[in-house]
């Protein structure tokens, strides 16, 4: 007889949950649904900003911004982002500095950010040493002139973060025109989407197994931001409610945060059957900056699969 590989499947993510509830993490979660249909998307990806050309050592600098058009949380992975510029009279030239993103991915996912938000800059460089990256394309051996195009070919991923199921990521190509400058954008909200919904500091918001976290309290110290999170847990079982460590964006239009997927430490600690548990985040930001918004991947409907929600700290 013939054996049925979706039967496999099937046995083997109900092991694997069985496998949870007995390790002692007592998660009580459907499991994970194999063979889903990607949902389409129906926006309009990302678009740029230039906010600067200039000309320097033979090679022209382009100063960019990007604005989430997708309707959704998304994320642009940086190092897929490729870029070319054509001039008045239809030549093209490759640019080989591409800096355009929210951040370079790992495990197939980056720093999401909200629908109709805009960031100028991520952080970067290495975990032990981040550096301000700010976003931007240079093309040696091109001069400036008058009727120039830039044209960035990028990928993103929209939607809610699955570190079991890989988000297909969309390509698109943005193009700009250099003679159009911006000078005054406004970070970090660029429109107001409709469907977006922004959270104030102390409102509940779901996470997993009917548990809920909320954003206790959020204040200034000499290095940056601190946050106390608070969990309740109604149910009969010890939960874990993973957020990882959340980034912020404020009114400088910089994404601050070294990417790490919510899946990784810091862990947060157990919250108890019928009780309460919390633990502080920190993340480190100039003391000039302000207009903060906190993004936040809670932990819902499974393990490792989380849903972003957005805190406005503005006021904070």
């Amino acid at each position: 007889m013939r054996a049925n590989p979706m039967r496999s499947i099937w046995i083997a993510a109900a092991s694997v949950v069985l496998a949870i509830a007995s390790a002692g993490c007592n998660y009580v979660v459907p499991p994970i649904e194999i063979g889903s249909p990607t949902p389409v998307i129906a926006d309009n990806g990302w678009a740029g900003i230039v906010g600067n050309v200039t000309e320097s050592g033979g090679a022209l600098h382009v100063d960019l911004s990007i604005v989430n058009n997708t309707t959704r949380w998304s994320a642009m992975d940086v190092s897929a982002s490729t870029a070319k510029i054509t001039d008045s009279g239809g030549a093209s030239h490759d640019c080989a500095k591409v800096f355009v993103g929210t951040a370079v991915f790992v495990n197939s996912g980056g720093s999401y950010i909200p629908p109709g938000f805009v960031m100028k800059a991520y952080t970067g460089g290495i975990e032990s040493k981040p550096e301000m990256q700010p976003l931007y394309v240079e093309c040696a051996g091109v001069a400036k002139a008058p009727g120039q195009r830039l044209a960035i070919s990028y990928e993103y991923i929209a939607g809610d973060f699955n570190y079991y199921v890989a988000t297909r990521p969309i390509s698109k190509t943005m193009t700009l025109d250099l003679d159009k400058v911006v000078t005054d954008t406004k970070y970090p909200v660029d429109h107001t989407v409709e469907s977006l919904k922004v959270n104030k500091p102390g409102d509940i918001l779901p996470a997993i197994n009917d548990c809920t976290i909320s954003l206790a309290a959020a204040r200034r110290t000499d290095q940056g931001l601190e946050f106390d999170w608070a969990t309740t847990n109604p149910t009969t079982d010890k939960v874990y409610i993973h957020i990882g460590t959340p980034p912020v964006i404020g009114s400088d239009g910089v994404l601050y945060g070294f990417y790490r997927a919510p899946t990784l430490p810091p862990d947060p600690p157990v919250t108890k059957a019928g009780g309460e548990a919390g633990w502080t985040t920190k993340q480190a930001v100039p003391k000039d900056v302000t207009g903060f918004y906190v993004l936040v991947p809670v932990e819902n409907h499974q393990v490792k699969y989380f849903i972003d929600q957005l805190v406005d700290i503005t006021n904070s």
